[in-house]
């Protein structure tokens, strides 16, 4: 990784709380590793073993921008916490604000435990609307704790209720199916977890169908303890959630061909249903198989 440019930059369209299809620039930050181990993470394959300098992270915005299209919101995602100070410095603060004058919003996100003064101090120096995404993961508790994500679900609504007040919009992340869980109960928490995501006032839930390559998932997978979701879980994860009309719910599409073991005679037309669903936040109709079951 180069301290000086971002790991990742392009940008995606994606359904803005007031419904239209807004192009978003979405920034992936080179910095240190997150002081978090949580077990299914994989994004510390992307990060330093040494924080970056002061003026590096305006610089890295700085790389992407001038080589992307024109976008009206903008993601600054860190591989961590946006708020914790080894991978965002403090005094960076204001020349960050200063390089998203132009977007309507931005977006970023962090553990709740960072959820405090910092993001005041953020929020008032943006000339846009700051949004934070925290990964609820799951509200099973047991489960959740043995993600070692340290926190409980009291602990996520108090940072959701603090942005809340502070006129800070609230991203969550919803893991399908997590490691631990059994496969017939996916479904259920999963729901579970959106509906405590819009109770603690989330704007959008992100659903993220739980993947390997970590290292720790293949061996939680060799004791029967991690399967990635099947394809029809996440689909009526999705559709739960936008009939809900509480907020958008999104599918995390990224390597979803590459995590499930489906039919390859409907999984390209499953994906891009899903995709239209994240765009238009309306249930489209399914697709029919002849080579699978479960498709009427």
């Amino acid at each position: 990784m180069d301290p000086r440019q971002p790991y990742s930059f392009f940008v995606e369209e994606e359904c803005s709380p007031t419904g239209e299809i807004a192009p978003v620039a979405t920034v992936f930050l080179t910095n240190c590793e997150c002081p978090w181990r949580c077990v299914m993470c994989d994004l510390w394959r992307n990060t330093l073993t040494e924080s970056v300098p002061a003026g590096a992270i305006p610089e890295q915005i700085d790389y992407a921008l001038v080589r992307l299209a024109p976008a009206r919101q903008i993601k600054l995602y860190n591989s961590g916490s946006f708020f914790d100070r080894r991978a965002i410095p403090a005094e960076d603060y204001s020349a960050i604000a200063n390089r998203v004058l132009s977007f309507e919003r931005t977006i970023v996100e962090s553990h709740p435990a960072l959820i405090g003064n910092a993001c005041l101090t953020f929020r008032d120096m943006l000339s846009n609307q700051l949004e934070v995404a925290m990964g609820l993961e799951t509200v099973h508790p047991e489960i959740l704790d043995r993600l070692n994500k340290r926190m409980t679900l009291d602990d996520f609504s108090a940072a959701a209720e603090f942005l809340r007040s502070s006129a800070i919009d609230l991203r969550v992340f919803i893991l399908v199916q997590p490691p631990f869980m059994p496969p017939a109960e996916s479904l259920h928490w999963a729901q579970r977890s959106l509906d405590f995501a819009f109770d603690c006032g989330a704007t959008a839930a992100t659903l993220i169908p739980t993947r390997g390559g970590n290292g720790a998932m293949e061996i939680l997978a060799g004791h029967g303890d991690f399967a990635p979701p099947p394809l029809k879980t996440v689909e009526a994860a999705a559709e739960y959630g936008i009939e809900l009309r509480r907020g958008r719910v999104l599918v995390d599409l990224w390597d979803l061909p590459a995590s499930t073991e489906e039919c390859a005679e409907c999984l390209s037309q499953r994906v891009a249903r899903l995709r239209e669903m994240n765009l238009t936040q309306r249930i489209q109709p399914r697709t029919g198989c002849t080579h699978c079951e479960g498709r009427d």
